[in-house]
């Protein structure tokens, strides 16, 4: 069925009044953000290890890594008060936009489990209060990313991040995990995963 010369041109006037009417585009979503500084937690209630990189070329640059240490003799409280009192001092010097925390885990242990659970919830609400894009991993996920199998050793992740990061020494541990976490996400950034990060 055809139109007339008449009705497409009343057709285009009635498309270009809508154009001009429209609503303005809605704003990207969070998950498309683009975020430049990346913060990795990995939480424990007496090592909570931190990490926190910059996206670059061709590698991305350490800004700061350490461990949130709190010794034994230390109630739970005052640890928990510890490591949401260091990461938001983390955050406010380095300005991220984004938190990687690692993934639970089943612990075999329920006191464990309860404990880690606690020291998690710490640094959530330092990441929260700052109004951080937050993300979990689960740890295998984070170690087939960083050294291309899930059930790697903590050497292993460490050795890894070092080159990755090109760093002079080789980061603690538990730092050496923040770090891997934040890798994880510029990873799973820049390309199509399946297995996208869950956000918290």
């Amino acid at each position: 069925m055809g139109i007339s010369p008449k009705e497409f041109e009343q057709l285009q006037s009635r498309v270009s009044k809508a154009k001009r009417g429209a609503a303005p585009p809605l704003a990207a979503p969070a998950s498309a953000r683009v975020h430049e500084v990346i913060l990795g937690v990995d939480p424990s209630l007496r090592g909570t290890g931190f990490g926190v990189i910059r996206i670059a070329k061709p590698q991305p640059t350490t800004l700061a890594h350490g461990t949130i240490l709190c010794p034994a003799g230390w109630e739970r409280s005052r640890c928990l008060a510890k490591i949401y009192e260091s990461l938001r001092d983390v955050i406010r010097q380095h300005q991220p936009t984004v938190c990687i925390v690692e993934g639970l885990f089943f612990a075999q242990n329920l006191q464990t489990a309860l404990i880690m659970g606690e020291a998690r919830g710490a640094a959530l609400v330092a990441m929260a209060e700052a109004g951080l894009e937050i993300y979990e991993v689960a740890p295998r996920k984070v170690k087939q990313a960083i050294v291309g199998y899930g059930a790697a050793q903590k050497i292993a992740v460490a050795k890894m991040v070092q080159r990755m990061l090109q760093l002079a020494d080789l980061p603690e541990p538990d730092a050496a995990d923040a770090l891997a976490l934040a890798l994880t996400h510029v990873q799973s950034a820049s390309r199509f995963s399946l297995a996208a990060p869950k956000r918290v």
